[in-house]
């Protein structure tokens, strides 16, 4: 009696779905996110603060104005770095990997910006406006400290991949992710400069 082979019909194995976004860009979605809420958190204090001040007087009697003017030139740094990454991030998202020049003066703009506002702040404690000097003095460090604190990140970030691209290690996932972070750090700032520096 001869045994009888069994035909196991070829089923081709299931692919795995495709990631509608990589992991480091989601991890990066919901830290903005909740680094939204803070900001929002820390606008609304001010705005309360300010609307509640005695005689409508605003900043305090005894305190600096802030310098709106010397800032818009910080402010076009920032905005023009947001722009140079941008148009890095999308030649490098179509595989144009010769972007070290505009991922470097992406970088080095945004340093412009955090060093423009360290000057400003030296002339603003010799003036006397400092965290304890008034409400205006904390709530003033506070959120733009705050900012200063995500954009130095964000710098450090810019330069971690800037290294790794021009080791040829740099992939569309960790770009993607430092970029997110910084189009924070850009598009909070007009938001912060509009509401504080007024």
């Amino acid at each position: 009696m001869s045994a009888r082979a069994t035909i196991i019909p070829f089923r081709p194995r299931p692919q795995k779905p495709r990631k509608l976004i990589s992991n480091g860009v989601l991890g990066m979605i919901l830290f903005v996110f909740v680094e939204i809420m803070l900001f929002a958190g820390f606008i609304s204090a001010f705005v309360i603060i300010k609307s509640r001040a005695i005689g409508s007087v605003w900043p305090p009697p005894n305190q600096p104005r802030l310098p709106f003017e010397q800032t818009a030139v910080n402010t076009s740094a920032l905005l023009a770095s947001g722009i140079v990454l941008f148009i890095a991030h999308r030649l490098f998202q179509r595989g144009n990997k010769s972007v070290g020049a505009l991922l470097a003066l992406a970088t080095l703009l945004g340093g412009a910006f955090v060093a423009l506002q360290g000057v400003e702040w030296l002339a603003l404690i010799q003036e006397g406006l400092t965290i304890t000097s008034s409400t205006y003095g904390a709530l003033f460090y506070t959120i733009i400290g705050a900012h200063a604190v995500h954009a130095v990140a964000a710098i450090a970030a810019l330069a971690w991949a800037f290294v790794r691209l021009t080791g040829d290690r740099l992939t569309k996932e960790a770009m993607s992710t430092v970029a997110l972070f910084w189009y924070f750090v850009v598009l909070v700032w007009p938001f912060l400069y509009f509401q504080v520096y007024l």
